[in-house]
């Protein structure tokens, strides 16, 4: 839910969110891609970090504290998956990947 939320929320009015799931090689994939702001391109490796907020131009809803995409991060990697962004022209899509095989999940020591 949260990266629906924030491809709402940077969704200028009138914009179309996409969500778009499928399967490949024993992974499930989940990609929201939304019309906004480009996030820079060396913003993109910090964005999944706890209390990261992109620039001003992402920030001008006043919402949030910058702990959603961590905690995003944080439950796909429980369940033995991953997360990634692009953003460019003024298009960003965030893809999750989770493995479709029943496994036990990872814990952090």
């Amino acid at each position: 839910s949260n990266l629906l939320s924030n491809a709402l929320r940077h969704t200028p009015a009138g914009g179309v969110v996409e969500i778009s799931i499928g399967s490949k090689a024993k992974l499930a994939t989940v990609s929201v891609k939304n019309p906004g702001d480009t996030i820079p391109a060396d913003q993109l490796s910090q964005i999944f970090e706890r209390f990261h907020r992109a620039g001003p131009e992402r920030q001008r809803h006043g919402e949030g504290a910058g702990l959603g995409l961590a905690i995003t991060r944080t439950i796909i990697a429980t369940h033995g998956g991953q997360i990634a962004a692009t953003s460019d022209a003024g298009v960003t899509t965030f893809t999750a990947q989770l493995p479709l095989a029943l496994t036990e999940p990872a814990h952090n020591s």
